[in-house]
């Protein structure tokens, strides 16, 4: 990659987000930060740089590429990307803040609690991890869809106090999805029409009795248009009582507890064009 970018014409700064300087390599002065990697990498390079007017561009190399794919950057080759950015333009995307009981933590894609959230912990606490990370990022789709329809029939849904914006949307759900991008997980587009630069949050809330609502997304059938509660806000509150919740990848408490369930308060507002990204323009 780094023999492609100087054939392009670029001084290049390689640094490895493995090692611990990586935060370090930010500093450095630059015209774009290109960042090879998924959306863990992308995320973590992505929360360092709010408010830095520095553009960053996308080599995707991960395995559902979320971000890259919102960006419409995702599938295309490395060398058409990096030819592309001679002449591409600059995207303002938004993110958002989350405080609880982590403390402030910046995401990208996206908070949620629920069905998503709890079956990330159960991979990351399984084998089934070593091949999500693994070459074949298909299958890796694949497993994980399969791994949350069966979660599904078993997930009941969680009492939780939401507010948005004010307005009072409690109830029971089987899930919730604060996003910021189009995607989350393995491809799951629940709100085609999320804009990244519109200051607002999308708010996709499941109730408890909408499994079937939810099964066409895991299936990669067509769902009927409309069949999921979409809500924008720039402000959202949540209280409930649920054992994990997710922050982008990362999901909060970082390690397995025991059933006993945790009442959490979660404070969520965006900040407007935090970040810059570099787009090819559309043919």
């Amino acid at each position: 990659m780094v023999e492609l970018l100087r054939a392009a014409g670029h001084k290049v700064n390689y640094q490895s987000s493995k090692e611990t300087k990586w935060k370090k390599a930010l500093k450095k002065p630059g015209d774009i930060v290109v960042v090879a990697g998924g959306d863990g990498t992308v995320g973590k390079v992505g929360r360092r740089m709010i408010g830095s007017p520095t553009p960053i561009a996308i080599l995707p190399v991960g395995t559902p590429n979320n971000i890259a794919r919102t960006l419409g950057v995702a599938g295309k080759p490395q060398r058409d990307l990096v030819r592309s950015w001679k002449d591409a333009r600059c995207v303002n995307c938004d993110a958002g803040i989350a405080k609880g009981p982590w403390g402030t933590q910046n995401f990208i894609e996206g908070f949620g609690a629920g069905l998503f959230a709890e079956t990330m912990v159960r991979l990351e606490t399984s084998n089934v991890i070593e091949l999500i990370s693994g070459d074949d990022p298909p299958t890796a789709l694949r497993t994980v869809l399969k791994i949350l329809r069966t979660q599904l029939q078993k997930h009941t849904g969680r009492p939780m106090k939401i507010r948005l914006d004010g307005k009072k949307m409690s109830g029971d759900y089987l899930m919730l999805e604060v996003q910021n991008i189009r995607y989350i997980g393995p491809n799951l587009e629940l709100h085609p029409e999320a804009d990244i630069n519109d200051g607002f949050l999308d708010v996709v809330m499941v109730g408890a009795k909408g499994r079937n609502k939810v099964k066409p997304y895991l299936m990669k059938t067509k769902p009927k248009r409309d069949s999921l509660t979409v809500r924008r806000a720039r402000h959202v509150q949540i209280e409930c009582e649920c054992p994990s919740v997710h922050i982008d990848d990362q999901h909060w408490p970082d390690k397995k507890k025991s059933d006993a369930t945790e009442s959490i308060a979660v404070d969520i507002k965006v900040h407007s064009g935090a970040l810059v990204f570099l787009v090819p323009h559309e043919n």
